[in-house]
């Protein structure tokens, strides 16, 4: 399904692209598929808080409490914070720019609900690529896309928000490679490629008992040079997880140019 799911969109997207540099439109996209993830999972978040307010047998039941101030209270950041649920102010929620997706000005109107975004998150300052007022595509097609990314759901799928955002990106990104020809190698390696060469690092902690080789490894260190979106990272993770000790003695990061 999700297989399907990731075709349909990419087609919708690629055909919205027309004479678009792949290099340049793949920020454009991959943009709006974060700030539309982000929104979903604060949405869905809200959806849950309003359900325990007012369930009698929930540590968060509000008592006698109004509309208005079930209202007020969704409206208080720690809420999402203690999840680790970014903050979208009103006017950055994806149903507003999706209601404004038809007028002419949408590139300038999703620029500033990303800074909205930056303002209220510190962690994303300076992160969220605002270049949407600028972008070059033809009158029309912006909002198009925004109507496509519409369709992505992460806040209605069986799947965790994130692993559905990880497929998604991970997908479009190796399309947009295919796309850009050699140059898209720069920063996408095949998840083939990246399982294969996990495998060949085998980043145990130590060797099982019984190994023909069997004697206490030093500590193993995980570092990818170029590693934009840490596919080599969770890759490893059946090579660690077996031993409890592992995850606190082996190492990994990453840095990108």
């Amino acid at each position: 399904m999700i297989e399907d799911i990731k075709k349909t969109l990419w087609a919708t997207a690629d055909k919205l692209r027309a004479n678009m540099d792949a290099a340049e439109y793949k920020h454009v996209v991959l943009g709006l598929i974060f700030l539309k993830y982000i929104s979903d999972t604060f949405q869905t978040r809200s959806t849950e808080l309003r359900e325990r307010f007012i369930d009698p047998h929930d540590e968060y039941y509000l008592p006698d409490a109004s509309s208005a101030s079930l209202v007020c209270e969704l409206e208080d950041r720690d809420y999402y914070r203690e999840v680790n649920v970014f903050w979208v102010p009103e006017a950055a929620r994806w149903e507003n720019l999706r209601a404004q997706a038809k007028q002419a000005d949408i590139g300038k109107r999703i620029d500033d609900a990303l800074t909205l975004i930056e303002t209220e998150n510190p962690k994303l300052k300076g992160i969220l690529d605002k270049r949407y007022a600028r972008v070059q595509l033809p009158d029309g097609k912006l909002g198009e896309l925004v109507d496509m990314v519409s369709t992505i759901g992460f806040g209605t799928t069986g799947q965790s928000a994130r692993d559905l955002l990880g497929q998604v990106y991970e997908y479009f990104l190796g399309q947009f490679a295919s796309a850009e020809g050699k140059r898209g190698g720069q920063f996408y390696t095949p998840a083939s490629i990246v399982k294969t060469l996990v495998a060949v690092l085998a980043p145990h902690q130590r060797k099982p008992r019984g190994h023909v080789s069997d004697f206490k490894f030093l500590k193993r260190n995980l570092y990818s040079s170029t590693c934009p979106l840490g596919s080599l990272m969770p890759m490893n993770s059946p090579f660690t997880m077996p031993w409890p000790t592992t995850p606190k003695r082996c190492a990994r990061w990453a840095t990108r140019y």
